[in-house]
């Protein structure tokens, strides 16, 4: 029995833990644990892993777990919104970036043929670094994600094309006409093929899987749709990746796509660490060390071109100054096709030995930076919007219209771009109460206004922003942002001008609760928890408890579990400093 794979995995588990262990300590993101896994266990320091085939097999099974799950999460109706997005921006960011590093390539002393070659493949991006870190993040759709993704995926779809022209600049004999006459069908075959999927097939095929009410068997037929619509685009030249992700777009819009999503989160998680193993194992370290100040200029030309570039497109595109900024650092790195293609340039002569190992080298130093790019975009665009940057630029070349919200008092403040502030805010309005929204998302504020709805586009963050739509004067103000640090926030900047204001926050977290209490809320909502005692509730009453049972049942858990915090305490901390200071 051949036990050689399962001696790497085991290798790679260990060392991972390891370094992510650390790592963590020092608040590290796992993806550069996982890149460092991969240059330590690789052929080029301590060769650890026999054959580093079966960890490319297995990484490429991560992203195809990975563009499956983001695709359902994306869903078709998304991917329709952002088509222009896709090829108008994707093309120009694409082309662009190509023609700028041709130039680049002069400084080299490269050909042209290998400055066009290398243009191109430094231009695409990594979509499943940027795709898991939106995900991580939760903004996958938010505004400057989807035109992330929208370029992203135009880049998925020039693999073909690029292949065809390296073979083109290798003076290889290939018919160009019947290849893009090809190109064309299977792209017709691929747009008809997702459109009947997602609107009559699949929905079909699961309902009649789920009536057998057998997980296992539901489980099997997901993975078989996967697998199967990856290996069929695979066939058709596209990547496997790019199948997955079609997959996941055909089952979005079913109503079993929420119990798919989370049974595969763990699997996509495990497989997705050896896609990151794999990149770091081709790293050299001998030739950076030995190029050191050539890689390094590389890097920093790599990132700061591309970082202008597609950041420049989005804002082409209309978005804010914010949005450029985040476009671009998120789209600075070099991708995981461009590797394939890479390498097919060395094997066709296209691209030098030194030269393709220098673009291995920048690639997988711009993919381990891609995490703090992620982490330094907010910060960098906030410190440059203190400069006298013109309005046009602040605002974006398609700015919002401006919307006069009246003088309003004791009316409510919902402040939040996800599910639950939206649905809110269209039961405010279907019950007629006066209200006010806080959305910091173009698209969705746009869409709100145009059905008339009273929004505020903006950072609730910022002062002026909360006292555009009257929270100073609103008797009830509520918080859906999800991140603690910026409910933090908020909850101070509304109390240090609305101390009688009732805050009310969403907390992802019962570990949150006491933070968001102290800094001046009234009432914090931990959802799941929240979900649970409501949940247990049901189940009493239909077991026939009397309800004043269920009451002191409840009671009891929110004082186990929120202590001084519990709904039942009528005195809160904050209230209590203002009586005293009365």
């Amino acid at each position: 029995m051949e036990l050689g794979i399962l001696k790497d995995i085991v290798i790679i588990f260990a060392l991972s833990t390891l370094v992510n262990l650390i790592f963590s300590r020092f608040r590290i993101p796992t993806v550069m644990g996982y890149l460092l896994t991969g240059v330590v266990a690789g052929p080029h320091m301590l060769a650890l892993v026999g054959k580093s085939n079966d960890i490319s097999l297995m990484a490429e099974i991560g992203v195809i777990f990975l563009l499956f799950t983001i695709g359902m999460e994306f869903s078709l109706k998304h991917l329709l919104r952002i088509r222009r997005i896709a090829f108008l921006g994707g093309m120009v960011q694409v082309f662009i970036t190509a023609g700028v590093f041709l130039l680049v390539s002069r400084l080299y002393k490269l050909t042209w043929e290998t400055g066009l070659f290398i243009g191109f493949i430094v231009a695409l991006s990594s979509s499943a670094l940027v795709l898991k870190l939106l995900q991580e993040r939760s903004e996958l759709t938010s505004n400057y994600g989807r035109t992330a993704l929208g370029i992203l995926i135009f880049q998925d779809l020039l693999l073909v094309p690029l292949m065809l022209f390296t073979s083109l600049l290798a003076n290889n004999t290939v018919n160009v006409t019947n290849e893009i006459i090809t190109l064309i069908a299977k792209v017709i075959f691929i747009i008809g093929l997702v459109y009947a999927g997602n609107k009559w097939l699949l929905p079909r095929l699961l309902n009649q899987i789920a009536l057998a009410r057998n997980q296992e068997l539901f489980m099997m037929s997901i993975f078989l749709i996967c697998f199967a619509i990856a290996l069929l685009t695979s066939k058709m030249g596209l990547s496997l990746a790019f199948g997955a992700f079609l997959a996941g777009l055909m089952i979005s819009e079913s109503e079993y796509s929420h119990n798919v999503f989370g049974n595969l989160m763990p699997i996509k998680d495990v497989f997705t660490s050896f896609f990151f193993v794999s990149i770091g194992m081709l790293l050299d370290l001998s030739f950076v060390a030995e190029n050191l100040r050539l890689v390094m200029i590389s890097v920093v030309l790599v990132i700061v071109l591309k970082s202008i570039i597609a950041g420049g497109t989005g804002f082409l595109l209309g978005h804010t100054f914010q949005g450029t900024v985040l476009i671009g650092f998120a789209l600075s790195q070099v991708g995981e096709f461009s590797f394939v293609l890479a390498k097919l340039g060395l094997d066709n002569s296209v691209i030098p030995d030194f030269y393709y190992r220098l673009f291995i080298a920048v690639a997988v130093i711009t993919m381990a930076l891609t995490p703090f790019m992620f982490y330094l975009a907010r910060p960098v665009s906030r410190n440059l919007l203190r400069l006298p940057l013109p309005k046009y630029m602040v605002d974006g070349l398609f700015p919002l219209k401006e919307i006069e919200i009246p003088d309003l008092r004791n009316h409510l403040v919902i402040i939040g771009k996800d599910a639950a502030a939206i649905k809110l805010s269209a039961m405010a309005s279907y019950n007629n109460l006066r209200h006010v929204s806080i959305v910091f998302d173009p698209a969705l504020a746009r869409e709100k206004m145009n059905n008339g709805d009273p929004v505020v586009y903006g950072d609730a963050v910022n002062e002026p922003i909360l006292k555009k739509a009257h929270a100073d004067t609103a008797d009830i103000i509520v918080i859906s942002v999800g991140s603690l640090v910026a409910s933090l926030a908020i909850i101070e900047k509304v109390r240090s001008f609305n101390p009688g204001g009732y805050i009310i926050v969403r907390a992802p977290f019962l570990k949150n609760i006491e933070q968001l209490y102290k800094a001046g809320a009234n009432e914090v909502l931990p959802e799941k928890f929240e979900i649970a005692i409501d949940l247990l509730g049901r189940v009493l009453s239909k077991r026939a408890t009397p309800p004043e049972e269920i009451d002191g049942i409840v009671s009891q858990i929110r004082k186990i579990h929120l202590g001084e915090f519990s709904k039942n305490d009528i005195r809160i901390p904050h209230e209590e400093k203002h009586e005293n200071s009365v």
